[in-house]
């Protein structure tokens, strides 16, 4: 099989060798080429023919932004991975270069104490997502792909759902920015939501929704209590779980073990809304390479829950989703674009239900 290729686009000298040398170790990657700013990049892109970009944000002459914009317009299907440093003024432009068609985004290294560290961490984050992005095949799939019935799996069927819960990563930022906006303003549940994203980023991420969208989101804080209508984004380095009181259903975070590489993880996330709400909780898996989520979805049917998959078409990588559908646990998988009139047609009960209790 061909190696992938990749062309490099960043200012400093020395980002461009660790990325070079952190690629280089791996059989299937090539770096195909390299540019010192986004004008050059822009140029060697028809000279390397890459199979993905990888691009930094700061850059003289043209930026990243800019020229994300430009291989958009260019090249639409061209996989860019933004390489952005782990601050305020990085993790917004990075959410900024998503929403102008970056694909991904891996943060820069930052006081690892040696070279070599630093290496062994972008070969960690960038290698997969290279490939997630280049969209090898991949292998066959163990368990045929067979959707449910839509009813929940066990307890009582028409349970009135009372959360929403989302677990999305590659490709979530611009994914949450097409489905919230979509729901009914009327939405009479909290939804909790698990994007894979360092600190700084999911608060950012946060105040986007916010902004797109009639709901006010928020980063999840220890001790709030769901309420219908609000949206929580689990915290960047945080597990995010929910758990119930004498006084109602509240919001918990802890520094427990990575699950799935992840923290936050979307299992953790799903499992402890499958013992929290049973047979009245609705999943939404999005966009998102590995298969976080799979496990806290099969909690969830068990516990009498419904699940929903985005379809592999309008995925930036059906990993995550492609999970759950091939595992038979979502009950309809769907382009992203129809899952907002779906919760909105599945989730009146939950308001009617909201009302009558407010009454």
């Amino acid at each position: 099989m061909a190696k992938i290729r990749v062309l490099v686009v960043d200012d400093s000298v020395v980002i461009r060798r660790l990325v070079s040398d952190a690629l280089a170790a791996d059989p299937d990657i090539e770096v195909a080429g390299i540019a010192s700013d986004g004008k050059i990049g822009l140029a060697r892109i028809p000279q390397v023919n890459p199979d993905v970009v990888t691009l930094d944000i700061e850059m003289p002459v043209m930026n990243g932004l800019e020229t994300v914009a430009a291989i958009r317009k260019a090249y639409p299907r061209l996989p860019v991975i933004m390489f952005s440093t782990l601050t305020e003024r990085g993790a917004s432009a990075t959410l900024d270069a998503l929403a102008l068609g970056a694909n991904d985004y891996v943060t820069k290294p930052a006081n690892v104490g040696s070279v070599n560290v630093a290496v062994q961490r972008i070969r960690d984050e960038l290698v997969p997502k290279i490939k997630a992005l280049a969209r090898r095949p991949a292998p066959p799939a163990t368990r045929p792909l067979v959707p449910l019935a839509a009813t929940p799996a066990r307890g009582p069927g028409g349970s009135q759902i009372e959360v929403l819960a989302i677990g999305v990563s590659t490709g979530g930022p611009n994914a949450l920015s097409a489905l919230i906006p979509g729901l009914s303003p009327a939405l009479g549940v909290p939804v909790v939501i698990v994007q894979h994203m360092p600190p700084l980023f999911t608060r950012l991420l946060a105040e986007r929704i916010t902004a797109v969208s009639s709901f006010t989101a928020r980063e999840g804080a220890a001790g709030a209590v769901l309420k219908p209508g609000q949206i929580w984004v689990a915290p960047g380095g945080l597990h995010l779980e929910v758990v119930r009181g004498a006084d109602g259903v509240r919001l918990a975070t802890h520094e427990g073990p990575p699950e799935n590489s992840c923290r936050p993880a979307v299992d953790v996330l799903f499992r402890s809304v499958a013992q929290v709400y049973g047979p009245r909780a609705l999943a939404v898996v999005l966009t998102g390479m590995g298969q976080d989520g799979l496990r806290g979805c099969e909690a969830i049917r068990e516990a009498g829950g419904r699940v929903l998959a985005q379809d592999e078409a309008t995925s930036v990588v059906w990993g995550m989703p492609g999970a759950v559908a091939q595992a038979g646990l979502a009950e309809k998988i769907l382009p992203l674009g129809d899952l907002a009139p779906e919760l909105n047609r599945l989730l009146p009960l939950a308001r009617q239900s909201a009302a009558a209790k407010a009454g």
